[in-house]
C-alpha cells in the first residue's frame, strides 16, 4: 500500500500549522503563535464591544460579536486537541496499522482506499469553501477607497476590533489588513479542517465496519475439510476487528466530546446573532448582509458535519450486530456460533459522537438546534 493514512496532505499541513500533528520539533512555536495571535485579537474584540456598547449600529456589534465567538470556539478546539495530544497520537497509529492490516486483502484494500477517496473529497470541498468565504468577506474591504487621513470617521477592517494605536498611513492600513486577512484565512480553514477531521475519521472507522461485515459474510467456508481451523480463526480476526474499532471509535468520542459542545453552544449563538444581521439588513447593507450569509451557510454546515457524522457512526454500529444475525451461524457447530452472540450484544450498545456526554450527536439533533435558534432569533428580533 503506497497510503499509510486517511488523513491528506492539505490537512496534515493545517494540523502541522495548528501544532496539533503530534511529534514535529516546532509545535511549541505553532502553539505559542496561536496563543498570542488569538489572544490580541481577542483583546481588540472584547475593547470594540465595550467602546461601542452604547453604539446605535447594530449592524457592527453583532458583527464584532459573531467574530469574538468564531476566534474563541477556533482557541478552544485547539487547547482541547493540545491536551489529547496522545489520544490524537493513538488514533493516528491505529489508523496506519488499519494500513498496514490492508496487505494481501482485495476487500480491505477496496474498503479502506474508497473512504479515502472519499475523505478527500470533503476535506478539499472544505478548504475551499472556507477560502472562498473568507475572500468574498474580505473583498469589498479590500477595494475600497478609505481615506486614512480622516480621524472622525472609522476605518473598515476585516474584523471589528479596537486597536490600542492609531493608523494614520495607508501603508499601514493595508499592512494590516494584510495582517488581518491571513489570520483569518489561517483561523477559517483552520476551523473548517478541524470539522472534516472528524468525518475523515468516520469514514475510515466505516470502511473497516464494512471490511467487519465482509468477514461474517464469508465466516462459514465452503469446504467442509476446512471449516473447523479457518472458522475458529476467522471469528478471532473478527472479534480482534470489532474490539479494535471500538477502541479506536471511544478515542474520538473523548477528543470530539467537548469540542462538540463548545461547537453546539457557540454555532446556536453565531446563528442566532448572524440571522439577526440578515433580518435587520437595510436596502444600504447589501454587501455586509451577503458577507453574512456566507458565513452563517458555512455555520450551519459545521453544525450539519458534526450531527451527519454522529448519524452515520449510529447506522454503522447497529449494522454490525445485523450483519453478524444474517451471517450463516445454523450452519455452525454451538461451539463456534457462541461468539456471535456476543458480537450481536456488544452491537446492540451503538457507538456515537455525543455533545459533553450529554446527547448524542443525530440528524434529529441537528434539527432541534436550527429549531431552537430560530426561536432565539424570534425574541431578537421581538426585542428589536
Amino acid at each position: 500500500m503506497t497510503r499509510e493514512s486517511t488523513i491528506n496532505y492539505t490537512l496534515k499541513i493545517m494540523l502541522i500549522l495548528c501544532g496539533v500533528w503530534p511529534g514535529r520539533p516546532y509545535i511549541t512555536i505553532c502553539r505559542a503563535y496561536w496563543v498570542i495571535a488569538l489572544g490580541i485579537d481577542e483583546i481588540c474584540h472584547f475593547r470594540y464591544l465595550l467602546m461601542h456598547f452604547q453604539y446605535n449600529d447594530l449592524f457592527d456589534l453583532m458583527d464584532c460579536f459573531s467574530s469574538f465567538l468564531t476566534q474563541i470556539k477556533f482557541i478552544t478546539k485547539l487547547i482541547i486537541f493540545w491536551w489529547n495530544e496522545q489520544k490524537f497520537m493513538k488514533i493516528l497509529t491505529m489508523m496506519a496499522e488499519d494500513w498496514n492490516d490492508c496487505t494481501g486483502d482485495d476487500v480491505s484494500a477496496r474498503e479502506t482506499a474508497c473512504k479515502v477517496r472519499s475523505a478527500n473529497r470533503i476535506i478539499n470541498a472544505m478548504f475551499t469553501l472556507h477560502t472562498v468565504t473568507i475572500v468574498a468577506y474580505s473583498i469589498g474591504i479590500f477595494l475600497a477607497d478609505v481615506d486614512v487621513t480622516d480621524q472622525q470617521s472609522e476605518l473598515p477592517l476585516l474584523l471589528k476590533v479596537e486597536l490600542p494605536v492609531n493608523i494614520h498611513t495607508k501603508h499601514t492600513y493595508k499592512t494590516l489588513l494584510t495582517m488581518q486577512f491571513v489570520h483569518l484565512i489561517m483561523s477559517g480553514c483552520g476551523t473548517g479542517l478541524l470539522n472534516s477531521l472528524l468525518l475523515a475519521l468516520i469514514l475510515h472507522a466505516g470502511g473497516q465496519i464494512n471490511i467487519l461485515h465482509s468477514w461474517l459474510i464469508e465466516l462459514v467456508p465452503r469446504k467442509e475439510k476446512e471449516r473447523d481451523d479457518s472458522i475458529v480463526v476467522m471469528t478471532n480476526k473478527i472479534i480482534q476487528k470489532h474490539q479494535k474499532i471500538i477502541s479506536f471509535l471511544e478515542y474520538i468520542e473523548d477528543l470530539y466530546t467537548y469540542i462538540a459542545l463548545v461547537q453546539f453552544i457557540s454555532n446556536t449563538m453565531l446563528m442566532c446573532s448572524l440571522g439577526f444581521l440578515i433580518a435587520i439588513g437595510n436596502p444600504d447593507a447589501t454587501e455586509q448582509i451577503v458577507r453574512s450569509l456566507l458565513f452563517y451557510a458555512v455555520t450551519n454546515l459545521e453544525v450539519f458535519i458534526f450531527c451527519y457524522a454522529g448519524e452515520y457512526l449510529k447506522n454503522k454500529t447497529t449494522a454490525i450486530g445485523m450483519a453478524a444475525y444474517n451471517s450463516a451461524w445454523y450452519e455452525l457447530k454451538p461451539k463456534h456460533s457462541r461468539p456471535l452472540i456476543f458480537i450481536i450484544l456488544r452491537a446492540q450498545k451503538q457507538l456515537t459522537i455525543t455533545v459533553g456526554k450529554i446527547m448524542d450527536l443525530s440528524l434529529e439533533c441537528f434539527a432541534s438546534i436550527m429549531k431552537a435558534s430560530g426561536s432565539y432569533l424570534s425574541i431578537l428580533l421581538a426585542m428589536q
